[in-house]
């Protein structure tokens, strides 16, 4: 497994542009905390990135693992990471900033029934309103050796009765269900999605196109076969799009290991079919733009990679860029 490395702040402040439409408003959907020695990414950092020129006025945890309480029965240790979001967002909701609106949790949905129904109250009896959803990311590859975010879903996950069974009862109390998995599994995701027709499910990261280990230099094969699965989840219609993540040192696209980080139309030129397409499977109302920092502040500022998908989309109706910068996500996660 490849080495996660943290780009300083001075790396990142190479690249300073005006604000592309500052006054549009945005809902960031997907962000991390965590408290990772080597790699701490704590409220400050966060609120230092959604202030850094464009108007972020809400955002939306999703789980990392961080936090998690130290003792208690297995199934319940992820509750502890609900509770220290709910915390920082009690400290959002004081300033004048953006705030933290939602969290999406984890839990195992293998478990039995009533174990499922425990987390899932105590997630709620911790972060009351702002508890929105579950991600149990699917995300597996037969060669974590060449990655640097390795996922850990088991084989055949989404096929699995059990964990089909844990899903619907997210939607059977209201709640959605996100996941994460790399572009070979966008088939195995539709037939999920399918399956559980009314459970609301997120796919974040575009379902993560590889370009690392046996995808190196294969970019065109990767895409052409990320196009095949994509379409197929798209004809799913409780399935909407995350748009970002795609800065991933796993995507392939290198610019975690340049002297300078890209410029915004630098990362428009690289990856802006991806989004295009994507917007054009599922339309804007099942599409929200995504920043997923800090994984990729490896790569590019927040303040960049805002103005790199404000100028993909600029063409696009004023309704249909309300609807992927804050409409969908607001809908999606009840704020």
């Amino acid at each position: 497994m490849a080495v996660l490395q943290r780009r300083d702040q001075a790396w990142l402040d190479q690249v300073r542009e005006g604000v592309v439409d500052p006054e549009r408003d945005i809902v960031d959907p997907h962000h991390h905390l965590w408290r990772r020695e080597s790699w701490p990414y704590h409220l400050d950092e966060l609120l230092a990135d959604t202030d850094d020129g464009h108007r972020v006025t809400q955002t939306v945890f999703v789980e990392c693992g961080s936090a998690y309480h130290q003792s208690g029965p297995d199934h319940l240790v992820p509750v502890g990471e609900t509770a220290y979001v709910a915390s920082a967002a009690a400290v959002t909701a004081r300033g004048r900033g953006a705030t933290i609106a939602g969290i999406v949790a984890h839990a195992d949905l293998t478990m039995a029934d009533d174990l499922i129904g425990e987390v899932l109250d105590a997630h709620a009896d911790v972060g009351g309103s702002l508890f929105k959803g579950i991600r149990h990311a699917g995300a597996r590859d037969q060669d974590p050796g060449a990655l640097t975010i390795v996922g850990r879903g088991a084989e055949g996950q989404y096929s699995d009765p059990q964990f089909r069974q844990g899903v619907a009862e997210l939607g059977r109390r209201g709640l959605t269900y996100d996941t994460w998995h790399y572009h070979h599994q966008n088939l195995e995701f539709a037939s999920l999605a399918a399956a559980v027709p009314d459970t609301q499910m997120v796919l974040d990261h575009f379902g993560t196109p590889l370009g690392v280990g046996r995808f190196a230099g294969r970019s065109d094969e990767v895409f052409a076969q990320w196009k095949a699965g994509i379409a197929a989840v798209a004809q799913n219609d409780n399935v909407v799009a995350k748009l970002g993540g795609l800065a991933m040192p796993d995507n392939g696209f290198g610019f975690h290991e340049r002297d300078r980080p890209p410029t915004s139309d630098e990362f428009v030129e690289a990856q802006a079919a991806y989004y295009l397409h994507t917007i054009e499977l599922f339309g804007p109302d099942r599409c929200m733009f995504e920043s997923n920092f800090p994984v990729d502040r490896m790569s590019l500022s927040y303040h960049v990679f805002w103005n790199g998908v404000k100028k993909m989309v600029s063409e696009f109706s004023e309704s249909e860029k309300d609807a992927m910068f804050s409409g969908t996500a607001r809908r999606v996660y009840r704020l």
